[in-house]
């Protein structure tokens, strides 16, 4: 006997649902590595009017601010303070690392170059993620993070044989390599240290934590800012890492979570080299050379890789 044409008919409609969702969370990735590599290039224009530290607090207390009147209108109460608190106290040095050893990376090298080291940022949060969490990264994955690592580093190395055979890495990069190793053990221990509280609620906690160890590093430099003096393009650039990317880019990848598996979310990283190249060679910032284009190219491959993989 042939099947029920009804039944045929919502199994299609539910097929073609899903694929719509998971086009949805795919789009929502894209725009989540536009906004990312957004921040490199302001970020890059931002820092040679005001210290690392004095932007990064700004940004964060405004964040934790705006996160915080998001957990009482979503939770419907006020936040309420974990009790393991020192494990926030982790996390925030950490990403307070993260985003200082960025804007002092800015200072001395490219977006391009930054956005780059960035990208080896998923293939140390596996490695770190098995350490902390004993996670066992999936072959396909792994092939994925190579690819991608390969691009990346060629890109660190500006195109260069000759500098990779000297192992000629740039001071900027090397900062924020150090930088992003911190940024990827932050992924993993958000989860180890996380014991049910609510996503939403634990954000705030962490922005919070994040701002707090900003001012404590920061002090002298927030105090001695000329916070009324400073350009137009600061304040543009605090207003656009405050909402854009972070407190959008956490809706951005709730969403996306949802609809896609975490691996493939994670993935996106990737394409902020080559959406980084397009931004700079779009405002006047000249473009780069052909090989280290290649290279974004070969870190794309990788994204590309891992989105067509089956998901399990």
């Amino acid at each position: 006997m042939s099947a029920d044409p009804r039944t045929d008919n919502i199994t299609q409609h539910s097929q073609l649902a899903t694929g719509r969702e998971k086009l949805v969370g795919h789009l929502a990735m894209m725009l989540f590595a536009a906004l990312i590599a957004g921040s490199f290039s302001i970020g890059h224009l931002a820092i040679p009017h005001i210290g690392p530290a004095a932007l990064n607090a700004l940004r964060f207390f405004i964040a934790s601010i705006f996160m915080g009147i998001a957990v009482v209108v979503i939770l419907k109460r006020a936040p309420v303070m974990p009790l393991n608190w020192w494990h926030l106290l982790i996390l925030g040095i950490l990403m307070a690392a993260y985003f200082v050893l960025m804007f002092m990376a800015l200072r001395i090298t490219s977006p391009v170059a930054t956005g780059a080291v960035f990208t080896l940022v998923p293939f140390m949060s596996a490695l770190f993620g098995w350490i902390f969490l004993g996670q066992i990264t999936r072959p396909t994955v792994f092939i994925s993070l190579i690819i991608a690592a390969i691009g990346s580093t060629w890109m660190i190395f500006r195109g260069d044989i000759n500098a990779v055979f000297s192992f000629d890495v740039g001071r900027g990069e090397l900062i924020f390599f150090v930088g992003c190793a911190c940024h990827a053990a932050y992924a993993p221990l958000v989860k180890k240290f996380n014991s049910g509280m609510p996503v939403i609620e634990f954000t705030f906690w962490t922005l919070v934590a994040i701002a707090g160890c900003l001012v404590i590093y920061g002090f002298d430099e927030i105090r001695n800012t000329a916070w009324l003096e400073l350009p137009a393009i600061v304040w543009w650039a605090i207003a656009y890492l405050s909402l854009f990317t972070t407190a959008i880019t956490f809706f951005l990848v709730q969403f996306a979570s949802m609809r896609l598996h975490a691996t493939k979310v994670l993935s996106y990283g990737y394409l902020t080299p080559g959406i980084i190249i397009l931004i700079e060679g779009i405002i006047g910032h000249g473009w780069v050379s052909l090989s280290v284009g290649i290279g974004a190219l070969v870190t794309i491959a990788g994204l590309i890789f891992l989105a067509v993989a089956p998901d399990g």
